[in-house]
C-alpha cells in the first residue's frame, strides 16, 4: 500500500489558459544572480514569472505576466527553456517557442532573449525585450538546453526537436553576440538520422570525464540512449529500443545502488522511459548494461498516460527517487528496492484536481529546501517539506556527525 505524500501544498497560481508539457522552466543567474523563481506558459496570453518575495517581513508568492517582445496576443506558446550562460560569460537566457496563426498559413518561430548591457544580464524585463526572432519551418516541439565543452571552454547551447522530424542547435556566436542555428554534427552527432519526431530529449554530462549521456523518446516509441566523448564527437557506445507507443518522458539520473557507494566518477546511470499507453520501465545501468535490463514501476500505467517525470532526492537520505506525473490527476513517487533483484516500489501518492503536466525540484524560498512545482493543466501548485519532519532530518543527522567525530 502506498502512503501519503510527505509535502504540503503552499500556494497555487491559476493560469488564464491551459499549460502543456513544455510549459514549465526554472530561473536563475547562476552564484545567486538573476532573478529565480520559475517561468511558466499557458497556450495563450502571456508567460508567468512565479517566485517567493518578502512582503511585510513574510515569504509571499508572486505570480507575475511578463509581456515578453515579438510574442503576438493570439499565438499559441509551445514551449519555453532558460538557462544560464557558463562562465566565465555572464547573462541570463530565456527562450520561446509559438505559432502565429494568422488565419490562413500557421507560422511557427523560436524567439530567443538575452540582454548584453552590463547590469542588465540578469534583469528579466531587460532580457524580454532584447529579443532574436527565428521563422522556422518545422512545428516545434520541446526547447531544451545542454552544456557541451568546446575547446577547452564550456558552453550552453540550445536544442529544439520538431515534427519534421530533427533535432536542432542554436549556438552563441561569441563576434556577433547573437544566437544562430549551427549544423548538429560536431557537437551532437548522436542526435542525428532520427526515426520520428523527438518528443522529449534529456542530455547528462558525466562527472569527472569528458563523456555525456543522452537519451531520447520519439513519437514511434523509439528511444535512444548515447555515450558520447566531447572532445572529438565520437559515439562510444549507442543502443536503442522499440516501445508500442508515443515516448512521453525520458530522463537520465544515477543509479540509486551505486550512489550510495559515494564513488561520483564510477557512478552508474539509469534512463526511465515513460509511454503514453504502456506502463514506465527504468533501464539500470545502460553504460554497462545497454538497454538489456529493463525493471517496471508498477501500477505506474493505472492512472491514464504517465505524462511527466522527475527523479530527485525527496526524503533526503542521498538516493533519488521517480516521481511520475500522470493525466489521470495522480503523482506517483517510487523507491529503489536494495538488493541484488532491484526493482522500485511505490511509496505514496498525491492526486490533483486535474492532470498533471510538468514537474521541477528547485529552491524557491532560498532557504535552502527545494519545493516542488506541478504544472496541471491551469496553475500551478507549490508543494514544500513540512517543517517538522525536516528539523527531525536535521537533528538526527547532527547526532550521527558529532558520533562519527566522538570515535
Amino acid at each position: 500500500m502506498a502512503g501519503r505524500c510527505p509535502l504540503v501544498e503552499d500556494s497555487f497560481s491559476r493560469f488564464g489558459a491551459q499549460s502543456n508539457v513544455y510549459g514549465l522552466a526554472a530561473l536563475s543567474g547562476g552564484g545567486g544572480a538573476g532573478p529565480g523563481g520559475l517561468l511558466a506558459a499557458a497556450l495563450k496570453g502571456p508567460l508567468v514569472h512565479f517566485r517567493y518575495q518578502e512582503l511585510r517581513r513574510r515569504l509571499r508568492p508572486v505570480a507575475r505576466e511578463m509581456q515578453f517582445t515579438y510574442i503576438p496576443v493570439d499565438a499559441e506558446i509551445v514551449s519555453i527553456d532558460s538557462f544560464a550562460k557558463s562562465p566565465p560569460q555572464r547573462g541570463l537566457v530565456v527562450g520561446v517557442t509559438f505559432i502565429k496563426d494568422p488565419g490562413d498559413k500557421p507560422s511557427p518561430f523560436l524567439n530567443i532573449y538575452c540582454d548584453y548591457e552590463p547590469g542588465s544580464e540578469y534583469d528579466l524585463d531587460s532580457v524580454a525585450q532584447s529579443c532574436l526572432n527565428l521563422e522556422l519551418q518545422f512545428t516545434p516541439l520541446q526547447l531544451c538546453h545542454a552544456e557541451v565543452r568546446v575547446g577547452s571552454r564550456p558552453e550552453t547551447v540550445f536544442l529544439l526537436s520538431g515534427t519534421d522530424p530533427a533535432v536542432r542547435l542554436y549556438r552563441e556566436n561569441a563576434a556577433s553576440h547573437q544566437f544562430e542555428e549551427q549544423p548538429l554534427s560536431q557537437l551532437f552527432p548522436e542526435l542525428q538520422q532520427l526515426p520520428s519526431s523527438v518528443l522529449w530529449l534529456d542530455v547528462c554530462n558525466l562527472p569527472g570525464t569528458d563523456q555525456r549521456l543522452t537519451a531520447f523518446g520519439c513519437q514511434n516509441g523509439y528511444v535512444r540512449v548515447a555515450r558520447v566523448a566531447q572532445a572529438d564527437g565520437a559515439i562510444l557506445q549507442s543502443c536503442s529500443v522499440q516501445h508500442d507507443g508515443p515516448v512521453s518522458s525520458v530522463l537520465i539520473f544515477p543509479d540509486p545502488a551505486m550512489a550510495a557507494e559515494g564513488e561520483a566518477e564510477a557512478r552508474a546511470y539509469d534512463v526511465l522511459v515513460a509511454s503514453a499507453i504502456e506502463v514506465a520501465v527504468v533501464y539500470r545501468d545502460v553504460i554497462s548494461n545497454g538497454l538489456a535490463r529493463q525493471l517496471a514501476l508498477p501500477g505506474s500505467d493505472r492512472f491514464d498516460s504517465v505524462v511527466c517525470a522527475l527523479a530527485t532526492d525527496i526524503d533526503f537520505d542521498g538516493r533519488p527517487e521517480v516521481l511520475l506525473g500522470t493525466y489521470g490527476q495522480e503523482l506517483l513517487c517510487y523507491k529503489s528496492v536494495p538488493g541484488p533483484a532491484g526493482g522500485f516500489r511505490l511509496c505514496w501518492t498525491r492526486r490533483f484536481p486535474s492532470p498533471l503536466l510538468a514537474l521541477l525540484y528547485t529552491d524557491l524560498t532560498a532557504d535552502g529546501l527545494r519545493e516542488l512545482a506541478v504544472v496541471c493543466l491551469r496553475g500551478l501548485h507549490v508543494l514544500q517539506h513540512g517543517l517538522d519532519a525536516t528539523a527531525r532530518c536535521v537533528m538526527e543527522r547532527l547526532r550521527r556527525k558529532v558520533a562519527a567525530a566522538a570515535e
